[in-house]
């Protein structure tokens, strides 16, 4: 099965299931679904930097700040961010992410999501699917920050990191 095939819940504005979709079909109708976000930390507590594949259907060749992605149908938040943070880091055995927060993602273009953004520390060897990641590194946070004006980063995710920023200075 293809990732266009892969069947997703539909939400409402309230995060409530309204029906399912094929993926391909939930981003060419701008279908609301679900999303998450996982912020990935090494033991030095520098975070996983990636560059998108261009094969991928949405934001091909972006930078990214976190792993993850869509929740199937009847799947919860926390099994997809645990499932996403293993599939892209290539790990097996990484402690459950801890929950952030939720928030409504909108793209200026009628596009939405809803987004749980996680952060899991990862201490184990990574290796990265090839079919996700093109390039991948832990960078110090400083590094980031002065990356983010210059490197072409997915703004879903980019949303979130700048959320999860806010977060942890109202924390």
């Amino acid at each position: 099965m293809s990732a266009a095939d892969e069947i997703l819940d539909i939400v409402d504005e309230n995060d409530r299931v309204v029906g399912q979709s094929p993926r391909g079909e939930a981003y060419a109708q701008g279908l609301r679904h679900r999303c998450v976000f996982v912020q990935a930390r090494d033991a030095a507590g520098r975070l996983f930097v990636h560059r998108r594949t261009p094969t991928k259907l949405v934001f091909p060749s972006f930078y990214d700040m976190f792993v993850g992605g869509v929740v199937g149908a009847g799947e919860a938040y926390d099994d997809a961010a645990l499932r996403e943070a293993e599939e892209e880091l290539g790990v097996s055995g990484l402690s459950r992410p801890d929950f952030r927060f939720k928030f409504l993602y909108t793209d200026g273009s009628g596009h939405s999501w809803w987004s749980a953004v996680y952060e899991v520390r990862c201490e184990l060897p990574v290796q990265p699917q090839v079919e996700e990641v093109a390039w991948y590194d832990f960078l110090p946070e400083e590094e980031v920050e002065a990356r983010l004006d210059s490197w072409e980063w997915v703004p879903d995710g980019l949303a979130a990191y700048e959320r999860l920023r806010a977060y942890r200075a109202d924390g």
